[in-house]
C-alpha cells in the first residue's frame, strides 16, 4: 500500500520499521519539528525522522495541521491509508479524509481501558494483569475509534513502563502489518462507552512515595514512573530517585523506617514494606543498593521521607 506515517517517539519506530520491511511505499513521513534537547540544546530529529532518513524517506514536520498550507505536502500524495503511532498532533477532518482507505492508530492499551496519554503507566498503577495494544481506526474523539486488532502482553511482577512501551511497541509493528494485510476482512468493532477509562497524563508531582501506602501499590508507582517521572523520596532533605523496588508481605515497623540494609533497602510501608533495589541521589548515577550504601550511612530505624 501507499501510506502516510505520522509518529515521533522510539514507540513509533519499530512500526514504521515493520512497514517499511513488509514492502509498503511510505509515501511520506510525518514527524513533530526537532527539538532542543542535551545540555547543550541543540536541536535533535526525533526517533522516527532518524529511521525516515535512513531509509531516505520523504518527511514533513509541520508545527500544526490545521491550516491548508500545513497540508499541502499530503494533499497530492493519494495515499491508500495513513498509520499514525504517537504522533503528537492533533490530526483535522481534512486529514484523516486524505487517504482512500482510512487512517488508523496503534494505541498501547487494550481499548476501552485507558484512553489518553499515559495507558502504559496506569495500567502497572492500576495494578492490571495484562495490557496491550489495540490497532483502531482513527476519529476526532480522543482514542475512541473503532477496533480492528488486539494483541495482549501479561505484566509481570517486574515489569517496568520502559520494558513495557518497549514489548508493546514492537507488538504494535507487528499488528499493524498484519492490519493492512487483513484490511478487506477486518470487521471495525465499536468500543463499549461503558467499560471507558482515560489515562492521564504523567506529572511530576506524582512522583514522591508516600510510605503510609502499601508497598504493593508504592511498587507500582515506582515501577510505572521508571524511567519517567521517577518515584522519589527524601532524606535528611536530600531527594533520592527511586529506580526499582519489589514489595515484601512482612514488615514490622512506622511507615518510611528502615528496617533492614542487608539485602537492599527494606522500608515499612503502611501494609507490608518496600525493598528498594535500585536508586540514585542527587548529582549521581543511578545504583545498585549495595553501591549506594556503600557511600551513605543508612542504618536500621532511619526515617525516609518527610
Amino acid at each position: 500500500m501507499k501510506i502516510i506515517f505520522a509518529g515521533t517517539p522510539d514507540f513509533a519506530v519499530p512500526t514504521l520499521d515493520a512497514l517499511i520491511a513488509a514492502g509498503h511505499e511510505i509515501a511520506l513521513v510525518l514527524t513533530q519539528p526537532d527539538r532542543p534537547a542535551g545540555r547543550g540544546m541543540k536541536l535533535k530529529a526525533s526517533p522516527v525522522k532518524e529511521l525516515a532518513l535512513q531509509h531516505r524517506l520523504s518527511v514533513w514536520q509541520p508545527e500544526t495541521l490545521k491550516t491548508p498550507q500545513s497540508r499541502e505536502p499530503l494533499a497530492g500524495l493519494d495515499a491508500d491509508v495513513m498509520v499514525v503511532a504517537a504522533y503528537g498532533l492533533i490530526l483535522p477532518q481534512a486529514v484523516l479524509e486524505l487517504p482512500k482507505r482510512g487512517c488508523y492508530n496503534v494505541h498501547a492499551s487494550l481499548l476501552p481501558r485507558w484512553r489518553g496519554a499515559a495507558p502504559i503507566q496506569r495500567a502497572l498503577l492500576a495494578g492490571d494483569a495484562e495490557t496491550g495494544v489495540t490497532i483502531m481506526q482513527v476519529v476526532l474523539a480522543l482514542d475512541a475509534g473503532a477496533m480492528l486488532k488486539k494483541g495482549a502482553v501479561a505484566i509481570i511482577e517486574n515489569a517496568t513502563a520502559q520494558s513495557l512501551h518497549d514489548a508493546l511497541a514492537a507488538l504494535g509493528g507487528t499488528l499493524m502489518v498484519e492490519t493492512l494485510a487483513e484490511l478487506d476482512h477486518l470487521r471495525p468493532e465499536e468500543q463499549d462507552e461503558a467499560q471507558v477509562t482515560y489515562a492521564e497524563k504523567l506529572r511530576k508531582d506524582e512522583a514522591p512515595l508516600n510510605w503510609n501506602r502499601s508497598a504493593v501499590e508504592l511498587s507500582r508507582q515506582v515501577r510505572a514512573f521508571n524511567p519517567f517521572p521517577v518515584a522519589q523520596t527524601t532524606f535528611r532533605g536530600e531527594i533520592w530517585r527511586i529506580w526499582m523496588a519489589n514489595a515484601v508481605a512482612d514488615g514490622d515497623g512506622h511507615p518510611g523506617e528502615i528496617l533492614d540494609v542487608t539485602d537492599g533497602i527494606l522500608i515499612a510501608c503502611g501494609e507490608g514494606a518496600l525493598r528498594v533495589t535500585e536508586l540514585q541521589k542527587p548529582g549521581g548515577k543511578r545504583l545498585s543498593a549495595r553501591d549506594f550504601l556503600a557511600g551513605v550511612s543508612l542504618k536500621r530505624g532511619d526515617h525516609l521521607g518527610a
